[in-house]
């Protein structure tokens, strides 16, 4: 049975510290594919900020297009409405109906499971494989969190990086280099993303290749 887990997120940008959560996830858990899912319409996330979804997908297939066991989905994009991660895992199994699931989050996002639309369906199909904080942990047991649930807490080296320091770098006119792949910083160069420069937010269009 192929072992596949979702990473998902906004994307907004990708940068190294996802490709090492991911590659650590897909190593410690003996994973055969990390999907990864760009969020159309995330419900906890003001929209205004956001590079439009094209963008995000685009920025992420380019981070990873020389890994062989890291794949896209832009299946959230074919759905009306906030994106939720029980319909996104139910709407994958059409497409992977043997697989056994698993799903990346950062050690935040873990515990406020409990929080998610249809959380308790959510918990019961997939092991989670989570990615710890320096200034916090698991302790023994988060009492809001079933004691059914399957996790693995990975062991990786923390890393300051987040998505919304890179775009505060380009905010700045700082330089993002070594912060994000070289493809997604020469994209977000020619698109002017994150910047003093505003991004179009009617029709999203892709560069020509």
């Amino acid at each position: 049975m192929k072992k596949v887990a979702i990473f998902g997120g906004t994307f907004n940008p990708i940068h190294w510290g996802h490709l090492l959560m991911a590659e650590i996830a897909l190593t410690q858990a003996e994973l055969d594919v990390v999907l990864w899912v760009p969020s159309s319409q995330p419900p906890h996330k003001v929209q205004s900020e956001l590079a439009c979804f094209e963008q995000r997908l685009e920025m992420v297939k380019r981070a990873i297009a020389d890994h062989p066991a890291f794949h896209w989905s832009d299946i959230e994009a074919t759905r009306a409405g906030p994106s939720y991660a029980i319909q996104t895992l139910n709407d994958l199994k059409l497409y992977y109906p043997d697989a056994c699931w698993a799903w990346i989050v950062g050690l935040d996002a873990f515990q406020s499971l409990p929080h998610w639309y249809r959380s308790s369906d959510l918990i019961a199909q997939c092991h989670w494989l989570v990615a710890p904080r320096r200034e916090k942990r698991l302790e023994k047991w988060d009492k809001t969190l079933p004691h059914s649930i399957g996790y693995q807490i990975l062991d990786m080296p923390q890393i300051d990086l987040s998505s919304s320091l890179v775009r505060q770098f380009c905010q700045q006119g700082k330089s993002i280099r070594y912060l994000v792949p070289e493809a997604v910083r020469t994209y977000i160069q020619a698109y002017q993303l994150y910047g003093h420069f505003p991004q179009r937010r009617g029709k999203c269009t892709l560069l020509d290749e």
